[in-house]
């Protein structure tokens, strides 16, 4: 799979994590499409700006990609303009957090959809064009909570843990065709979601890492860019924990 000119799908890929993988996709060149979900355009056309300073291609797209069909559409006219898609990134993610015993089903279903399902509607919108091609790679952002649960987010832990369970199937199903499939595995990260959290809290998790400091989005765009590349050709169905020792 030629490094050149790859055609490369971010989903939630507008701020955070997500906008830190834009970049360092950018930096080889590759065509960036990146969808978001965002109440306005604002971080949208930030990363906009950034990625227009690197001199690639790009295209943002307001989806909502727990929509099947609204996926389903979306892909089926990347490949018609690009006539491939190298990579897919699933990033997109929300928190909707509360204790079981007050957690409404409203709650537990917008985090399934938003977060699990849509893992499923991209890579299966994506993964006709890639068996085609007899090449791609598949990455999805899982979290630490997925491996380890955490309070008043059992929404958010089934959600991440569906994705790793999913991505060991698919990355089996699709290991003949050229194609693998991997998770990352963020611990505790300087982003909008975990800038939100009170104090004590982030002193709790900061007390829980040996290497005794936040990670920064881009130390997880290194890791999905790294999936991404012919040095990872023979790496499939693997749970890749960036993390500072937070879980070993």
């Amino acid at each position: 799979m030629s490094e050149s000119k790859r055609t490369v799908v971010i989903t939630g890929g507008s701020k955070g994590i997500g906008r830190a993988i834009c970049l360092r996709f950018a930096r080889e060149g590759a065509r960036i499409i990146f969808m978001h979900y965002d109440p306005d355009d604002l971080a949208a056309n930030e990363t906009l700006g950034l990625l227009d300073k690197v001199n690639v291609e790009t295209k943002a797209e307001k989806l909502d990609v727990s929509s099947f069909s609204a996926v389903e559409e979306f892909f089926k006219q990347v490949v018609k303009d690009f006539q491939r898609v190298d990579v897919l990134v699933n990033n997109a993610g929300i928190t909707r957090d509360a204790f079981l015993m007050r957690m409404s089903e409203d709650q537990w279903d917008q985090t399934l959809q938003v977060n699990l399902k849509s893992v499923f509607n991209c890579t299966k919108a994506v993964m006709r064009s890639m068996i085609k091609e007899r090449s791609g790679r598949i990455i999805s952002i899982s979290s630490v909570v997925g491996q380890i649960g955490n309070i008043g987010q059992s929404n958010y832990a089934a959600s991440k843990a569906g994705i790793m369970g999913f991505t060991k199937t698919v990355a089996r199903e699709l290991a003949g065709r050229g194609i693998t499939v991997n998770v990352v595995v963020p611990g505790f990260i300087n982003t909008e979601m975990t800038q939100r959290l009170p104090v004590k809290a982030k002193e709790a998790f900061l007390a829980q890492i040996p290497m005794g400091r936040i990670g920064e989005p881009d130390e997880i765009a290194e890791t999905v860019y790294w999936l991404a590349s012919e040095g990872a050709s023979y790496i499939t169905g693997q749970v890749i924990h960036v993390n500072g020792g937070l879980y070993m």
